[in-house]
């Protein structure tokens, strides 16, 4: 399906970003992909934000980290999320899980659940 966003709806959530609009492109081909597989046709009010902030999301998960404290003298950032923490990893994901009304983006991992069976011992 064709993207919802295109790279300047996306810039003007970024905080400061110097991406080229190909690499946003990128992210907003993934982030397109995983509200179509998730959602699909169950939230069509704000699917247009909710893939613009998801966008935003996975961009800060990679190439723009969002820091929580930065230091000049002895050069020290830190960053927010910690690997795992799907959407709660940062501002963005957080509003993601805001917008999406029906709570499935925010349990989604990218993973499939899969069920095993023991069958009995038939011999008795």
């Amino acid at each position: 399906m064709t993207a919802r966003v295109v790279a300047a709806d996306v810039k003007a959530i970024l905080d400061n970003t110097e991406l080229k609009e190909s690499v946003i492109n990128v992210f907003i081909t993934s982030a397109n992909t995983i509200v179509n597989t998730v959602l699909g046709t169950g939230v069509t009010d704000n699917m247009k934000e909710i893939e613009r902030w998801l966008t935003a999301h996975l961009i800060s998960l990679t190439r723009e980290r969002q820091a929580i404290r930065e230091e000049a003298g002895g050069t020290r950032i830190d960053y927010t999320g910690k690997f795992g923490e799907g959407l709660k990893a940062t501002t963005y994901g957080q509003t993601v899980m805001l917008l999406d009304t029906t709570g499935k983006l925010a349990s989604y991992d990218g993973r499939h659940s899969v069920s095993i069976f023991a069958i009995p011992n038939f011999d008795d």
